[in-house]
């Protein structure tokens, strides 16, 4: 081989790695190892089976009328504690009606329940571990005489070999999650792994609240 094709070669060999050097740079920096902070279930989980608990929980299967309230998507991705994707996961919601109302017999808030609003939805995660729903903005509701707990979504999330999380999940920008005792508990880095930003994004026809968690694979006996 000639000298010049050498040099030429050793040239393209550098650049290669240089590049995938960069590409390991940036998936590091993307990947963040940190599991999400586990949450109280809270009072209101369903007790009792739902016919439809799918991933759209604006309609009512078989019916045409809508919830009321804001249109919002809630999605993201579950990983391990390496930051690996894991499909299979079984990922429930359940939360307030836009009025703070939950459809449960416990809930003593005498704000009306939205006939039309699912309340509570099921995702599984694909390939890449992305779920999504389609769901609206929950109302604040008293949770005692002197606290008010603010628009937030509550989470389990479970897969055989991984450890479950209850968490929950909160909107940025609103006001009363500074003064929420269950999100002021934990430290300011665990709220960051909770507290979502809603952001109009391209092809989407309602804000999107991309809520990224992070579980434990459990090791083997």
């Amino acid at each position: 081989m000639k000298r010049r094709d050498l040099i030429k070669n050793s040239l393209i060999t550098s650049v290669g790695l240089m590049a995938l050097s960069r590409t390991a740079a940036a998936n590091e920096l993307m990947c963040k190892p940190g599991l999400t902070p586990r949450q109280t279930e809270g009072p209101f989980y369903p007790v009792e089976d739902q016919l439809d608990t799918d991933a759209d929980l604006i309609r009512l299967e078989g019916s045409s009328l809508f919830a009321l309230g804001e249109v919002i998507i809630v999605q993201g991705q579950v990983t391990d504690q390496n930051c690996k994707p894991v499909k299979g996961v079984l990922v429930e919601i359940w939360q307030a009606c836009a009025s703070g109302k939950y459809n449960h017999p416990s809930d003593p808030n005498t704000a009306p329940i939205d006939p039309n609003f699912q309340y509570w939805g099921k995702s599984v995660t694909d390939e890449q571990g992305r779920y999504k729903f389609r769901t609206i903005l929950p109302g604040a509701y008293p949770a005692d005489t002197d606290w008010m707990r603010p628009p937030h979504i509550h989470f389990k999330i479970s897969r055989v070999g991984y450890k479950e999380l209850i968490t929950q999940m909160y909107f940025a920008g609103q006001e009363l999650n500074g003064q929420d005792l269950i999100l002021q508990d934990l430290s300011h880095d665990e709220q960051e792994k909770v507290v979502v930003p809603l952001k109009n994004e391209a092809g989407q026809a309602h804000p999107v609240g991309e809520f990224n968690i992070q579980i434990r694979k459990l090791s083997k006996i």
